[in-house]
């Protein structure tokens, strides 16, 4: 690539200002950067500054960047005059398949030859959304999860024409920013989280239908239990930590394995390149530690007075 290095990313703009683009938008801002925002919808620029003006106590708690302010923002009701002169675009418009379709193809025609295009889609195929544009070696999709401005996830899918070296900015690019960037190593609809959260959503409809729990049960069953340890250790680890001192071998000698055959040594050589490094009393300590501050900093949910 031609463009700005990652680290070199002073201006950005942000094509759709909804919930996502909105979020996207303070983020960026509180990285120092000119962010020029860009909707056609009626009352949008009023609705933007209204965001970003109620993420910004938060993000000053996350710490600004040299030079962050909210003045550093531009609304432009024109698409192409808003991604004229930027260094990458974040295009957010609303999931629906034809118009992120429509909306990339006007993006790749008027913005310039050498920087990257990321869609917050989260669903399409990055093939699907490039399929219109000129130079679909550039297009990626960044996959936030809400609300953008403080959740650090972004999964980054490559389409079948994407640049290696597209993939490779762009994960620079995002954790640069303090994003923490998860390339997936094809693409797939959904991609990863969303298709993890849909497999447990569907799970809780069929207990409730069955008569088990109910929804608000199912909520404060995932919130109290394995959200909690989900937090900070993936599931993976979390087998590895209940195995008792022998790990996720002596977790998978007492409950088995549960997986492919043919995956099982990849998730035990995994878990232990992860935590190879500490030993396992070590380990339980930093659980512990980890879900004593979530307990003592949890705040309830805000009552109805």
């Amino acid at each position: 690539m031609a463009g700005p290095a990652p680290s070199e990313v002073k201006k950005v703009a942000c094509v759709g200002t909804g919930t996502i683009g909105g979020g996207w938008a303070s983020f960026f801002l509180s990285r120092g950067m000119d962010v020029v925002a860009c909707d056609p919808a009626p009352g949008a620029e009023d609705a933007l500054r209204e965001r970003v003006a109620a993420a910004w106590p938060k993000l000053e708690r996350l710490g600004l960047a040299t030079g962050a302010s909210p003045d550093n923002l531009r609304f432009e009701s024109r698409l192409a005059a808003a991604v004229a002169d930027v260094d990458f675009v974040q295009e957010s418009v609303f999931d629906r398949e034809e118009l992120k379709i429509s909306v990339f193809e006007q993006i790749d025609a008027a913005a310039p030859s050498d920087i990257v295009l990321s869609s917050s889609s989260s669903q399409f195929l990055p093939t699907l959304i490039a399929s219109r544009c000129r130079r679909p070696e550039r297009c990626i999709v960044g996959h936030p999860f809400t609300p953008s401005y403080l959740l650090p996830l972004v999964e980054v899918v490559g389409g079948e024409r994407t640049d290696r070296a597209v993939l490779d900015w762009a994960v620079a690019f995002y954790d640069g920013i303090g994003k923490h960037a998860l390339l997936l190593r094809k693409e797939i609809e959904f991609y990863v989280s969303n298709r993890l959260q849909h497999v447990i959503g569907e799970e809780i409809h069929r207990l409730v239908d069955a008569g088990i729990c109910s929804y608000a049960e199912a909520d404060r069953a995932v919130m109290w239990g394995p959200g909690l340890r989900w937090a900070f250790m993936g599931p993976l680890l979390c087998q590895h930590l209940g195995g008792g001192r022998r790990g996720i071998r002596g977790g998978i000698e007492h409950f088995g394995w549960g997986g492919p055959a043919r995956l099982e040594a990849q998730a035990v050589a995994e878990v232990e390149d992860m935590t190879g490094h500490q030993d396992m009393a070590t380990l339980e300590s930093w659980r512990d530690d980890n879900i004593l501050e979530m307990l003592e900093s949890f705040r309830p949910l805000p009552s109805s007075s």
